[in-house]
């Protein structure tokens, strides 16, 4: 089988990442392909056109309940009033009323929401002192505590700048404070955010005369501080459906788990120990993006992920790697890690990040290539994988395996490719099994050495036994001294010296 039909279900032409608009930055799965800059222009054109159809409509109840007063007004002139007919015409008027004064209300509340002197309205709010909601002047986490010095000891560089971004920023979080973010949906608190974002880049830029490099950094510090405030009223709001998203995808991941590195044709060769490094390194990192809070945060883990994929890649093919191997090594790496709220966590970068690095910039084209992994994983088929329908449906209901099944040494040794926890099990049996041998040679060698002396022993004692039958021990009694029985040995004359004579 070619290489081309191998990659048939998993390759990805970089064109398709770009937006649909044509207009040459980084589109999204989430904005039906746009890129965020496309799709804030077609949302406020479909905003307009459905505020203008709720006028239109509003409009047409009013003419038609003032031409029904207008002609119930005139008949009740012209004919003489019935008792039975009047309290069943005041009750049909009253209920048309209140139901033209209901659909007027809704409509003048969706116009002032999304009126453009809704946005400012907050703002003078916070100078009157309004309290902000408890959810967010409840108390500060650590992580809060830190982020709002680090902006404060940032903002103190930039003089006076600095003071009217602070003053801007503390005015949105208390607008946001103001506000029943509960009631709101994530497109709402996602517009409110951009928008803020939006026009704080515009006056940076006219203040720094137009050097993106500057309001990129500030731009930075901004969403930090904010994000890190609203976090926990934005991040998978229950107005949105992204944690029942987030447990489809970690039960399909689950369902995936028989997927090989083969199926993927990944290039990564798990037994260099460099690779093996890559690869625990890149799933660390993906399940990490979950701790942050800052969509920047979020995305440098996704570009550090990335980076040691690439890393992979080189080292196991001895050349750079292209876009072609990438994208299914960051699926396998996907669907080895199954990070926690990935649907969350994307949701979460697409509404409040920085829209400047989604369009552009190795994030933007990392975070692209990650939705595009989670849309490949959720759509994931027979065809894709280069099975047969009844082998997918097979594998995908747990009632066979890719992997031998009477055989579990290759069951394992199979597994290890796509496991590292696998691998490392299948090292440690192989450890255990060769020290089982080792250890019945060690005891049959005891054992054949205790015989050995046991037999010795007995030999040993045998013929010592015979010496002593051929060669009886005999005992002598002991012999005398010579003048043993002398009784006046000390009448006896001194021994003998020698003395020296001068010659």
């Amino acid at each position: 089988m070619s290489q081309r039909s191998e990659r048939r279900g998993i390759h990805v032409d970089q064109s398709e990442l770009l937006c649909k608009k044509g207009c040459g930055y980084y589109g999204n799965a989430a904005w039906q392909g746009l890129c965020s800059k496309c799709w804030r222009e077609e949302y406020q054109r479909a905003r307009q056109r459905q505020i203008q159809e709720d006028w239109a409509l509003a409009e047409k109840l009013q003419r038609e309940e003032e031409a029904a007063y207008v002609s119930s007004h005139s008949s009740s002139q012209t004919q003489p009033p019935q008792s039975h007919s009047q309290p069943s015409l005041a009750t049909f008027s009253k209920f048309e009323e209140k139901k033209t004064n209901e659909k007027t209300r809704k409509v003048t509340t969706v116009k002032k929401f999304f009126s453009p002197s809704s946005r400012t309205a907050p703002k003078k709010e916070s100078h009157e002192g309004k309290t902000p909601s408890p959810s967010i002047t409840r108390q500060s986490s650590i992580e809060t505590d830190r982020a709002s010095q680090d902006f404060l000891e940032f903002l103190k560089t930039l003089q006076k700048p600095g003071r009217e971004i602070q003053k801007q920023s503390r005015a949105f979080i208390d607008s946001m404070g103001n506000k029943k973010m509960q009631d709101l949906s994530a497109e709402e608190l996602s517009e409110c955010v951009q928008d803020f974002y939006q026009g704080m880049s515009d006056r940076l830029l006219n203040h720094y005369k137009g050097s993106s490099e500057k309001v990129d950094r500030v731009m930075d510090q901004v969403e930090k501080y904010i994000m890190t405030r609203l976090y926990k009223s934005v991040f998978c709001p229950e107005t949105s459906d992204d944690e029942k998203k987030d447990l489809a995808t970690q039960r399909r991941i689950r369902a995936l788990h028989w997927v090989t590195i083969q199926m993927l044709c990944v290039p990564v060769d798990e037994e260099i120990p460099e690779v093996s490094d890559s690869v625990v390194k890149a799933i660390t990192d993906v399940i990490e993006m979950d701790s942050k809070r800052v969509p920047r945060d979020k995305l440098a883990f996704i570009t550090s992920c990335s980076k040691h994929i690439f890393n992979a890649i080189r080292v196991t093919k001895n050349e750079p790697a292209s876009a072609d191997d990438f994208l299914p090594t960051l699926i396998y790496i996907v669907l080895k890690a199954n990070p926690p709220r990935l649907q969350s966590n994307i949701q979460y970068i697409t509404r409040f990040c920085n829209p400047s690095r989604l369009m552009t910039g190795e994030d933007g084209y990392y975070f692209t290539n990650l939705c595009c992994a989670v849309a490949f994983i959720e759509k994931l088929d027979a065809h894709s994988l280069n099975l047969s329908p009844e082998d997918f449906e097979r594998y995908m209901s747990g009632q066979a395996s890719p992997r031998r099944q009477d055989d579990p040494a290759a069951w394992l040794q199979s597994g290890s490719l796509f496991n590292p926890a696998l691998s490392q099990i299948h090292q440690n049996l192989s450890v255990l099994s060769n020290l089982e041998k080792r250890q019945q040679q060690v005891m049959e060698g005891a054992q054949s050495l205790q015989t050995e002396l046991a037999e010795w022993q007995d030999s040993v004692a045998r013929e010592v036994q015979e010496i002593l039958e051929r060669y009886p021990l005999e005992i002598k009694s002991r012999a005398s001294a010579i003048d043993a029985e002398n009784v006046e040995n000390d009448r006896l004359p001194p021994p003998l010296q020698p003395q020296v004579f001068a010659g």
